[in-house]
C-alpha cells in the first residue's frame, strides 16, 4: 500500500473462479486496474468469458453503460505466475475454502508483493489471526469476505486478525465502499457473521430431510414461504458448494467445540458421492433436468 491513508490504487486477485471473477468484476467498474492470476489459463480465460457476459447483462438492464464496459475490462490484465501481482497495493485470495491451499498460495504470494502491499482473504470461515500469522505480513492481513454472487450482493464482512493494522482496516473499508459495497465488520470467531448464522441452517434442513422431518421440497418451501427466505436452504446449500457447506460446519465444530456445529452425516455423505450442486450438476437437487428435481 502506498502512503497509510492515500487508498488502494491497484488490485490483485488470485483464484479466477466464481467468486475471483466476481471480485475482479467489481474493482474493473470501480475504475482500478485489476491483476487476475490462476494457476490454469483456461480458468483465466472462462473468467474473463464470464465477466463480459455479466457487465454485458448489466448493459441490456441499464445499470451499466457500454463505454464504462469497455474501460471496465480494459482495466484487467491476468497471469498465471505470482510475480504478475508484485505492484499491486492489495491482493485478494480468492481460491477454494481448504486451509492449506490458501497457506501455500500466501508463501508464494509474500515472496513477490511489495513491502507495503496489504494481502486480503476472501476466507467464509477460516480464522484470519492463524492465516495472518503464516505470512511475513500480519499487520497488513485482513479479511474480506465478499458474498455470491459478487456483482450482485451488496454485502463485504471485514475481519480483522488480533496484528490487523488501523490503516490496513482503514483502507480495505474504503476499498469495499468504492467497489459500490456495504460493509459488516465481524470478529475474528469462527465463520464470521453470515456463515456463522446461515452455514447452520441449512445443516439444520440437511438433519431434518435425514430425519425425515419434510422432504426436500417441503423444507424448502417452508423457509420460503413461511419465513421469506428467497431461496430455500437445500436449494441454497446447492447454490453455495456442499463442500463449502461441509468445510464450514467443520471449521465451526473444532473452533467453538459445541455439538450444535456438528456437520449432518447426509451433509457428509452428499459431499463423499461428488454431489455437491450446482456445479457438480447434482445435489440436493438434480440440475440435468428443467426444473430441477429433488434426489432424494
Amino acid at each position: 500500500m502506498p502512503e497509510a491513508g492515500s487508498g488502494i490504487a491497484s488490485v490483485g486477485v488470485i483464484g479466477a473462479g466464481q467468486m475471483g471473477n466476481g471480485i475482479a468484476h467489481v474493482a474493473a467498474l470501480a475504475g482500478l486496474p485489476v491483476v487476475l492470476v490462476d494457476v490454469k489459463p483456461e480458468a483465466l480465460d472462462k473468467a474473463l468469458t464470464t465477466i463480459r457476459k455479466n457487465m454485458d447483462r448489466q448493459v441490456a438492464k441499464s445499470t451499466l453503460q457500454a463505454p464504462d464496459k469497455d474501460a471496465a475490462l480494459a482495466r484487467i490484465q491476468t497471469g498465471t505466475e505470482m510475480a504478475a501481482l508484485s505492484d499491486c497495493d492489495i491482493v485478494i485470495e480468492a481460491a477454494t475454502e481448504r486451509e492449506e491451499t490458501k497457506l501455500s498460495i500466501f508463501k508464494s504470494a509474500c515472496a513477490v508483493l511489495k513491502e507495503g502491499a496489504i494481502l486480503a482473504s476472501n476466507t467464509s470461515s477460516i480464522p484470519i489471526t492463524r492465516l495472518a500469522a503464516a505470512t511475513d505480513r500480519p499487520e497488513r492481513f485482513i479479511g474480506m469476505h465478499f458474498m455470491n454472487p459478487v456483482p450482485v450482493m451488496k454485502l463485504v464482512e471485514v475481519i480483522r486478525g488480533i496484528a490487523t493494522s488501523d490503516d490496513t482496516f482503514v483502507a480495505v473499508q474504503a476499498l469495499a465502499e468504492r467497489m459500490g459495497k456495504t460493509t459488516a465488520v465481524a470478529q475474528d470467531y469462527p465463520a464470521f457473521i453470515v456463515n456463522r448464522i446461515l452455514v447452520p441452517m441449512i445443516n439444520e434442513a440437511v438433519q431434518s430431510l435425514q430425519e425425515g422431518v419434510g422432504d426436500i421440497r417441503s423444507i424448502d418451501a417452508a423457509m420460503k414461504l413461511g419465513a421469506n427466505h428467497p431461496m430455500g436452504p437445500l436449494e441454497l446449500g446447492d447454490f453455495i458448494g456442499l463442500d463449502t457447506c461441509l468445510a464450514i460446519m467443520r471449521v465451526l465444530h473444532e473452533g467453538m467445540g459445541d455439538s450444535k456445529y456438528r456437520p449432518s452425516p447426509l451433509l457428509v455423505k452428499y459431499v463423499e458421492a461428488g454431489w455437491l450442486g450446482r456445479k457438480t450438476g447434482r445435489g440436493f437437487y438434480d440440475y440435468t433436468q428443467d426444473p430441477p428435481a429433488p434426489t432424494r
